[in-house]
C-alpha cells in the first residue's frame, strides 16, 4: 500500500470519521453570534480544544479538518494544535480553497478559487503538521443548473488542486457538493450528482491523481430542502449508493459523506442505512461539521467553562456516527 493510501486508512479504518472544525472565521462569527458567545480568536480555540481533546477522540476521529487561523494556533497546554490533534490518535488536515466565488460566463454559479500560490501554501502546511486537505466545489440545482460550464470548471479546480497536494505527500478530500436548497427531487439530485462525480473523477485521472490516495466528500442524494416529494430514510441510502456504485472508480478507498443542513438525527440516521446496504468495496464513513457539533456547541454556550460537559455531548454525538459508520447505530442505542 502507498504511503497515501496508509493515511486515508488511517483516517477513515474501523467505523472512524472526520471532524469538519474548517468553519471561515465569519462562518464561526455567524454560530457563535448565533448562540451568543463573542468571536474572538480566544473563544474560537476554546470551543476547537474542548472538542479536540474528549476522550471520544481516539476511539472516533481519525482526522480533523483545520482552518487557517487553527493550525497556526498554539493550545492552552502550549502544543501545537497539528501536535495536540495527533497526541489524540487523530490526523491535522486543512481546508486550503479561498471560498466560492462568481462563476464567469454564468453569474447564478459559483466556482471555488485557491490555485494562484497554493504549492507554496501547501508546503507551510505540511511542515506545520497536515498530513490532509479539503477543497470543495458547490453546485445550485435547478432546471439549467448546474451548468455543463459549472461542471466542467470545478472538476478541473478540484483535480488540480489534487495532483498539487499529491506532489506534496498529502491526501486530498474532493468534495464537490451538490446543495440541498430548491425544491429539486430526489430523482434529479441522483442525476445531477452523478454527472458532477463522473466528471471529477474523469479529470483526476486525466490530472494523473493516484485515486487510491484520494477522499471523495460528497453530499448524500436527498431531496431539495423545498421540495413537496420528500423520501424515506432507506430510500436516501438505496439512491446514494446506486449513484456512488455507478460514479466512483473501485480504487477510490474511502468515502466520507458530508451533512449538508441536515440535522444532527439525520445525517447519522442516513450514513448508518447507507452501511447497512453497502456491499461496495468503499469504506463509507463521515466528515460532519454541524451534524458533530451544533449540540455540543448549544451546549458551551451556556457555560463556555464546562468543558467536561461539553465534551460529554460531543461524544456522544461522535461515538453514534461511529457506529452509523459501520451500520450498527440504533435509535435504542441513541436514547441511552
Amino acid at each position: 500500500m502507498s504511503e497515501l493510501n496508509n493515511i486515508v486508512i488511517k483516517i477513515l479504518g474501523s467505523g472512524k470519521g472526520i471532524l469538519a472544525a474548517d468553519e471561515s472565521t465569519g462562518t464561526m462569527t455567524k454560530r457563535l453570534d448565533g448562540v451568543g458567545v463573542p468571536s474572538t480568536p480566544e473563544n474560537r480555540l476554546l470551543f476547537r480544544e474542548t472538542l479536540f481533546c474528549s476522550s471520544e477522540m481516539k476511539n472516533c476521529i481519525g482526522g480533523v479538518i483545520l482552518y487557517d487561523e487553527t493550525i497556526k494556533q498554539t493550545s492552552s497546554k502550549k502544543n501545537k494544535i497539528p501536535e495536540l490533534i495527533e497526541g489524540m490518535g487523530s490526523c491535522a488536515g486543512i481546508k486550503v480553497d479561498t471560498g466560492a466565488k462568481v462563476l464567469a460566463g454564468s453569474p447564478n454559479e459559483k466556482i471555488t478559487e485557491g490555485l494562484d500560490g497554493l504549492r507554496d501554501r501547501l508546503k507551510e502546511y505540511y511542515k506545520l503538521g497536515a498530513k490532509f486537505t479539503k477543497w470543495r466545489g458547490v453546485y445550485n440545482i435547478s432546471k439549467d443548473f448546474p451548468s455543463k460550464l459549472s461542471i466542467q470548471s470545478n472538476a478541473h479546480a478540484l483535480a488540480r488542486y489534487s495532483a498539487l497536494v499529491q506532489e506534496c505527500n498529502m491526501v486530498p478530500i474532493v468534495e464537490p457538493e451538490v446543495l440541498m436548497d430548491g425544491d429539486h427531487s430526489a430523482k434529479e439530485c441522483f442525476q445531477k450528482t452523478s454527472e458532477v462525480i463522473k466528471k471529477c473523477f474523469e479529470e483526476l485521472i486525466l490530472h494523473k491523481v493516484d485515486l487510491k490516495g484520494v477522499i471523495l466528500k460528497p453530499n448524500m442524494i436527498l431531496a431539495g430542502n423545498k421540495s413537496k416529494e420528500k423520501i424515506s430514510n432507506e430510500e436516501v441510502a438505496k439512491l446514494t449508493l446506486d449513484c456512488l456504485k455507478s460514479s466512483v472508480p473501485s480504487e477510490v478507498p474511502g468515502i466520507a459523506f458530508l451533512s449538508g443542513g441536515q440535522s444532527e438525527l439525520e445525517a447519522t440516521e442516513n450514513l448508518n442505512l447507507i452501511n447497512k446496504l453497502n456491499k461496495t468495496g468503499f469504506i463509507m464513513s463521515y466528515s460532519y461539521g454541524r451534524a458533530l457539533q451544533q449540540g455540543a456547541l448549544k451546549f458551551w454556550s451556556k457555560n463556555i467553562k464546562d468543558i467536561g460537559g461539553t465534551q460529554k455531548v460531543f461524544n456522544h454525538r461522535a461515538k453514534m456516527n461511529t457506529l452509523a459508520a459501520q451500520g450498527k447505530w440504533s435509535k435504542e442505542i441513541e436514547s441511552q
